[in-house]
């Protein structure tokens, strides 16, 4: 069934009688934010086992079975499925049909259409719970900012949740993540809150260069790879993390898109970039893009970088250079 933010966030932190979390749209950040908050309701013990849609399409029954297994250590257990697409869909009627499943699934399904079969699946099961996940902006980033301040024991002053969410773009897993350095600091936790000002902010350099990395993301688009050196260079001397750009750029990726897809449909750029509220200085760089990216393209795009940040956050990784690769790629592509 369709649900909202406040009927998924109470249904993952009291699991038991949903099958399924299936969260869809080109947030993945915030899909796999909701997800976490499933971990910290089972616990830190709890068992994941992580899928993916290579995996569901090659062996329809695993997600279902996986549902079913007891934890190897006799606890909780859960399963988190990333990089889904329609080609899920009999794995998830599979786990639909079971007649036992006493493990909560999350799907996270970032390129999969609101009118798919995967999604509409979803929609007609009772105990399945389906969101779309679109990145915040503006106020509504704001106020997931103080929300989790006010999670993490920490009671914001000042500007504190404008520019944790400015900062951070509106990506709920980076916001979680300074909060937590913040709420470190100041050793703030739910049963013992402690006031959050500018000061305590600034002390711990709450600043992910979203400048810097606009400047990177906008060499990609454009296709200029000497200048994208360059920008990749200063983003690491700054201490920027991969994962905050790759993610501004998927962000960046996923609007041109949304664009590209009303041009392609007979609109004209003008119309499309007003209709997107395209900031004025942006407007001869959008239109440059649009006409350098189709719509094939930047579902390829799109979907490299999200490999990258996956590759990016997995153990024993190779970091910068991953990310670095994949960037550099795409703007070298004609």
């Amino acid at each position: 069934m369709k649900a909202n933010e406040a009927q998924v966030r109470a249904a993952l932190e009291k699991p038991g009688k949903t099958r399924l979390f299936l969260f869809h749209g080109p947030d993945e950040a915030g899909a796999l934010a909701h997800a976490e908050r499933l971990a910290k309701a089972l616990g830190p013990e709890a068992e994941r086992i992580d899928l993916d849609g290579a995996t569901l399409k090659s062996d329809p029954a695993r997600l279902a079975d996986e549902a079913a297994a007891l934890s190897l250590f006799g606890g909780a257990r859960w399963i988190r499925a990333t990089g889904i697409g329609e080609e899920s869909v009999a794995a998830v009627e599979a786990l639909l049909s079971a007649e036992r499943t006493g493990n909560p699934v999350v799907l996270v399904a970032p390129n999969v259409r609101t009118t798919g079969n995967l999604v509409k699946l979803a929609l007609a099961a009772p105990d399945v719970l389906a969101l779309a996940c679109y990145a915040p902006t503006g106020q509504q980033a704001e106020q997931i900012a103080a929300g989790l301040l006010r999670e993490a024991g920490l009671q914001p002053g000042g500007q504190v949740s404008r520019r944790i969410a400015a900062a951070a773009g509106g990506d709920r897993a980076i916001m979680a993540r300074e909060i937590d350095k913040l709420a470190l600091f100041l050793d703030a936790a739910p049963d013992r809150p402690r006031p959050a000002d500018d000061a305590a902010l600034d002390a711990i350099g709450a600043d992910l260069g979203e400048a810097e990395a606009g400047r990177a993301i906008a060499a990609i688009v454009a296709g200029r790879p000497a200048d994208l050196a360059l920008e990749l260079a200063r983003l690491e001397e700054a201490g920027v993390s991969p994962i905050a750009w790759l993610r501004q750029l998927a962000r960046r990726l996923a609007s041109l898109a949304e664009m590209r897809a009303d041009v392609d449909a007979g609109q004209g750029v003008d119309a499309v970039m007003k209709k997107h509220r395209v900031f004025f200085k942006e407007e001869a760089a959008t239109r440059s893009a649009l006409g350098r990216w189709p719509a094939a393209r930047l579902a390829v795009a799109l979907e490299a970088v999200r490999r990258a940040e996956r590759a990016t956050m997995a153990p024993g990784n190779a970091g910068d250079v991953l990310a670095a690769h994949a960037a550099l790629d795409l703007a070298a592509r004609k």
